[in-house]
């Protein structure tokens, strides 16, 4: 081969290297990140925490039967408003009748009773007396068996009058006890509101509730003046409540109002138990009941309707914040000068892992340690790490999960910008 041909060969050869180590950083440069870049801005934030439950009115009585008997009539119907001593049922009164009748005749004979033992009693004492003067008079005409006699008699006669006063009172409460089964019969409004509930109807028989209220349960009445939401929340969020706290309570009979109300209670005990495991750990969450007073609830409202409630715990204003999603944890595992193996457990791992987000500065993404405060519904409060105007990476959540420190990220071209650039073209 001439000279020249080897030098036309050489510079072919280098040309190619060229092209193959531009080709290379142009694929480096196309393997960089797709992310989706936002500054860091300040902006208000309101933290809440969300519960479901259901509508309950704060005051409802429940009428149940006391005694058993038929319902012979029922005065009033569902969903009607009532005055408080107004009458609602009648249970059939006749055994309740009869009863009443026969304590009544048991006390006018106790009462008899009592007058033939008073009776006696003074026809006793009055023979003592005349046999203790007699023997004043004369000893010999009086034998000691005859005053004894007297004495024993009389006692007796005072004991049969105090077994027959306190027949009396056996019998004045029998007919007392008689009266109230009467008067249970014929059942009045303990209270005024709205019968929510009638799951009887005439002809049925009343019993009295033993072991659950619902089998002698007659009717519901509840006030609706007053209406609150009951919701169950979840234990790692009730300590977050307060009493006073601003709610929004959404109703579904009413999807497109939102109420206001108060949180006016918050649960001390839980609202189930948990059940354990025989590894000893607790396989559900607990609950606790908040209840939550509406401050004008609509007038077409109803027991037992589903409510969603937010709860707002705590707001700030003109705060920095980063993108919920922006905020991730990396293990920063220090530097051992020990010759010792690593403790790799799950509470050690926790010890080393530390939050922050990547901040995007020409095209590299550097992990920075950031504290972050509340927790609104898209945005972290940052209470330090980050300035304002710097530029972090936002998302997508896997890319912010795959980053390392000192990745090549480019920004993520946006569906939206390329639909607009269609429409335009």
């Amino acid at each position: 081969m001439s000279k020249r041909n080897k030098l036309l060969a050489g510079g072919a050869g280098a040309l190619l290297i060229v092209g193959v180590v531009a080709a290379s950083i142009s694929a480096k440069r196309d393997r960089a990140t797709e992310v989706r870049e936002e500054q860091v801005t300040r902006r208000d934030l309101v933290a809440a925490v969300t519960a479901s439950g259901r509508i309950q009115p704060k005051k409802k009585v429940d009428v149940s039967a006391d005694i058993t008997g038929r319902i012979t009539k029922i005065a009033v119907r569902e969903g009607e408003l009532v005055a408080k001593g107004q009458f609602l049922l009648q249970i059939d009164p006749t055994v309740y009748e009869a009863n009443l009748q026969r304590a009544q005749a048991a006390y006018s004979s106790a009462a008899a009773e009592v007058v033939q033992a008073r009776a006696n009693r003074d026809q006793a004492q009055r023979a003592l007396r005349r046999t203790k003067e007699l023997r004043d008079q004369s000893p010999n005409l009086v034998a000691p068996e005859q005053l004894e006699q007297a004495e024993t008699a009389f006692e007796v006669a005072e004991a049969n009058l105090t077994a027959a006063q306190h027949q009396v009172d056996q019998s004045r409460a029998a007919v007392q006890e008689a009266r109230d089964n009467l008067r249970k019969t014929h059942l009045v409004a303990p209270m005024a509101g709205r019968v929510t509930r009638l799951p009887v109807e005439e002809g049925e028989v009343a019993v009295p509730s033993t072991f659950s209220k619902d089998i002698g349960l007659l009717m519901t009445i509840s006030d609706l003046s007053v209406i609150q939401a009951k919701v169950q929340v979840d234990e790692t969020d009730v300590v977050r409540l307060h009493l006073g706290d601003s709610v929004e309570v959404s109703i579904d009979a009413f999807p497109d109002t939102t109420f206001m109300g108060r949180v006016t209670k918050v649960s001390n005990s839980s609202t189930q138990n948990p059940a354990t495991t025989a590894t000893g750990q607790n396989d559900r969450a607990v609950d606790y009941e908040v209840e939550v007073t509406l401050d004008h609830p609509p007038a077409e409202v109803r027991p037992d309707l589903s409510a969603t409630a937010r709860i707002v715990t705590d707001t700030r204003r003109d705060v920095l914040s980063i993108p919920i999603i922006a905020l991730t944890v990396r293990e920063n595992t220090p530097v051992s000068t020990e010759n010792r193996p690593a403790d790799t457990s799950a509470a050690a791992r926790r010890r080393r892992e530390t939050e922050g987000v990547f901040v995007v500065n020409r095209g590299i993404a550097t992990f920075r340690p950031v504290k972050v405060g509340i927790a609104g519904d898209e945005y972290f409060e940052v209470l330090d790490g980050l300035k304002p105007g710097e530029v972090i990476a936002a998302g997508p959540y896997q890319a912010i999960r795959d980053l390392k420190d000192g990745s090549r990220v480019r920004r993520l071209k946006q569906k939206a910008d390329t639909s607009k650039a269609k429409k335009a073209g």
